[in-house]
């Protein structure tokens, strides 16, 4: 594997096109485009930046095996549209997508809605995206029974210019913490996912500067990271 120049000035268009065209035939037949523009470049990215991670101890890594399928899971779906229109990928301590804590990659035009519920357009994300039951309730008792650290964690955070998004959030308090109901940590007990993230500037998707770029928000994302780590590894 080479290293990451940037994907390839197909890739948006691809994946806009592939919006339209959502049939195994015109799949195939820019398959090339792909593979060569997306998927190559994609594992020189995640190759740069498990490399850039293990120069700066930031335990997270990922190999060829980290990204996700272009095909989309129909079985249970009245959705049959076969094929997702944006590349994805993970970064985790383990290697894998099971991984505990993680960044994630997001790459995909604007203007082209998700089916799946995706933003649009190219972004990074880091933290806890929908934790086990065991590892949720695990933060949330670490949240109720340190909110300044978790509040400190959340300034550090804004220093930074991140902040954990709100998104898929309880409207009414888990069970077992009502009485923190008016306390300065509710809505973050409330939560289902602890993530931050943020848009990647389309501008370097096509250069090698984006690699930098990651390294510096996964830099920015580490207070949520090491406050996960500390509580469920």
């Amino acid at each position: 594997m080479g290293a990451f120049e940037g994907f390839g000035k197909q890739a948006l268009p691809f994946f806009k096109a592939l919006g339209f065209h959502q049939s195994r035939e015109w799949f195939l037949e820019n398959r090339a485009i792909y593979d060569e523009e997306v998927v190559a470049p994609m594992n020189a990215l995640i190759e740069d930046l498990t490399a850039r991670f293990a120069k700066a101890r930031i335990p997270l890594r990922g190999t060829a095996k980290s990204t996700f399928r272009i095909n989309r899971d129909i079985r249970f779906s009245r959705d049959k549209r076969p094929y997702k229109t944006h590349m994805g990928a993970v970064l985790t301590p383990t290697g894998d997508k099971a991984g505990t804590g993680l960044l994630y990659l997001h790459i995909a035009p604007k203007g082209t809605p998700e089916w799946d519920g995706s933003p649009e357009g190219s972004f990074a994300a880091a933290g806890f995206h929908q934790p086990s039951p065991e590892a949720l309730a695990a933060l949330r008792k670490a949240i109720a029974r340190d909110p300044k650290r978790y509040l400190a964690m959340e300034k550090a955070l804004a220093a930074k210019g991140l902040g954990v998004g709100k998104e898929g959030a309880m409207s009414r308090m888990p069970r077992g913490f009502e009485e923190l109901k008016e306390s300065p940590v509710a809505a973050a007990i409330r939560l289902r996912s602890y993530i931050v993230e943020e848009p990647m500037p389309e501008r370097l998707l096509a250069k090698p500067e984006l690699a930098g770029w990651l390294e510096d928000f996964t830099r920015r994302a580490l207070p949520l990271l090491n406050y996960g780590w500390k509580i469920l590894v």
